[in-house]
C-alpha cells in the first residue's frame, strides 16, 4: 500500500511538472560512456539514429533530443553516423515519454523515460527496450537539486540505452548460413555382379528400434531466435 501510494504521488507530481512546461534539458550536458569492446552496435560500420519526442508538453523539445542524440553518437565512437552511415546502416530510433524533474515537499522528483528500437538495413528489429529512470532527490540548501536530480535519471536511462544496444549480437550472427554442396553419394562396388554380404546389408534400409521410434530425427538446423 505504502509503494502504492509513493507511485501515484510520484506519477503525479511528473505528470503536473510535464503539463506546466516541463524543464527542458536545464543546462544538461551530454554524457558520454565509450566501451573499445564495442565501437559500434552489432559490428555495423554505421547507423541512422532518430529521436523523437513523444512527451505531452514539448517546451525544450530540440534541447532534450539534442542531449540524448550526442550522449548515444559520442558513445559509439567506432560508428559512422546518418549521412555518413551509408546504405547498409542499421536504424536505431528513440521516443521519449518523460523527462521532468518536479518538488513534492522536501524532494524532489524526476524521471527520464524512453522506448529504444533497432533494426537492421532491411527492417527487421534486432532489438526493442524501455530505458525507463525515476529519481528522488531531497531538497539539499544550497544545490540545484531539479538540474541534479534530472541529471541522475538521465544519466541512468543513457547508461541502459548503451547497454541495450551493445548487447545486440554481431550482424554476422544473423546470416543465412552458405547453401554447402551436395556430398558425393556412396555406391557398393559389384564384383562379378554379386554385392558382398556385408555391403548388402549396409546398403539394406535399417528398421527402426523402438527406442528410436519415439524420437523426431531434424534435418536442417534450427533457426536462431533474436530476443
Amino acid at each position: 500500500m505504502v509503494r502504492a501510494a509513493g507511485r501515484t504521488a510520484f506519477g503525479a507530481a511528473v505528470a503536473l511538472a510535464l503539463l506546466t512546461g516541463g524543464c527542458g534539458s536545464i543546462g544538461l550536458t551530454p554524457v558520454t560512456y565509450p566501451d573499445s569492446t564495442v565501437p559500434c552496435p552489432a559490428g555495423l560500420p554505421g547507423w541512422k539514429l532518430e529521436v523523437l519526442d513523444r512527451r505531452v508538453r514539448r517546451e525544450g523539445s530540440e534541447g532534450v533530443q539534442a542531449l540524448v542524440e550526442q550522449s548515444i553518437r559520442k558513445s559509439f565512437p567506432g560508428c559512422q553516423w546518418d549521412s555518413a552511415a551509408g546504405a547498409g546502416a542499421g536504424r536505431v530510433q528513440i521516443e521519449i515519454h518523460r523527462f521532468a524533474a518536479s518538488q513534492d515537499g522536501n524532494t524532489w522528483e524526476a524521471a527520464a523515460d524512453w522506448s529504444v528500437l533497432a533494426s537492421d538495413a532491411s527492417g527487421r528489429t534486432l532489438t526493442e527496450f524501455e530505458a525507463t529512470e525515476e529519481v528522488s532527490r531531497p531538497n539539499y540548501r544550497g544545490s540545484n537539486n531539479e538540474k541534479e536530480a534530472l541529471r541522475e535519471a538521465f544519466d541512468r536511462a543513457i547508461r541502459r540505452t548503451l547497454a541495450g544496444l551493445r548487447a545486440v549480437p554481431s550482424a554476422a550472427v544473423f546470416r543465412l548460413p552458405r547453401r554447402t554442396a551436395p556430398g558425393r553419394a556412396q555406391f557398393t562396388r559389384l564384383r562379378g555382379g554379386v554385392a558382398s554380404p556385408s555391403a548388402a546389408a549396409s546398403s539394406a534400409p535399417r528398421s527402426r528400434s523402438a527406442s528410436e521410434k519415439g524420437l523426431e530425427r531434424f534435418s536442417h538446423s534450427r533457426g536462431l531466435e533474436v530476443l
